[in-house]
């Protein structure tokens, strides 16, 4: 499980990626809005928060929350910090994809996704724990 969700993190990555660059071409060239790559994006994240979900409750987290966890940098990392972060960033990631898909006006439309999902890829580089990445390891 844990494999399938570093392996779907890449998979994540280079959908926002994709789509950051070609919203960003769109954006530059007052092309229109495509949709379906903002979908791309969209799809991946929820894919990857699906997949974190639940490798964070088959690993019993929840019952480990207390405050001795704040004490332990590695432990806190795992149980509070990456989950919060990636959830907050796939919110953005959402208000986004959301946000874009009622405007009207493509380079509003442009301009938003490229907003919201510059910022959710800055906090899921920020906080995938790139030492124990299980496809490096």
């Amino acid at each position: 499980m844990l494999h399938l969700h570093s392996t779907l993190a890449i998979i994540l990555l280079l959908a926002l990626i994709v789509s950051i660059i070609i919203t960003f071409v769109n954006f530059s060239g007052n092309k229109p809005y495509n949709r379906k790559i903002a979908l791309l994006g969209f799809i991946a994240s929820h894919l990857q928060l699906l997949i974190g979900l639940i490798l964070f409750f088959v690993l019993k987290y929840p019952s480990m929350i207390s405050g001795s966890i704040m004490k332990d940098p590695t432990m806190r990392f795992k149980i509070i910090e990456h989950p919060l972060t990636m959830i907050i960033a796939i919110v953005l990631i959402s208000i986004g994809y959301i946000k874009a898909k009622k405007l009207t006006d493509a380079k509003q439309a442009n301009k938003t996704v490229l907003i919201f999902y510059i910022l959710g890829l800055i906090l899921i580089l920020a906080r995938i724990p790139w030492g124990t990445w299980s496809l490096f390891a």
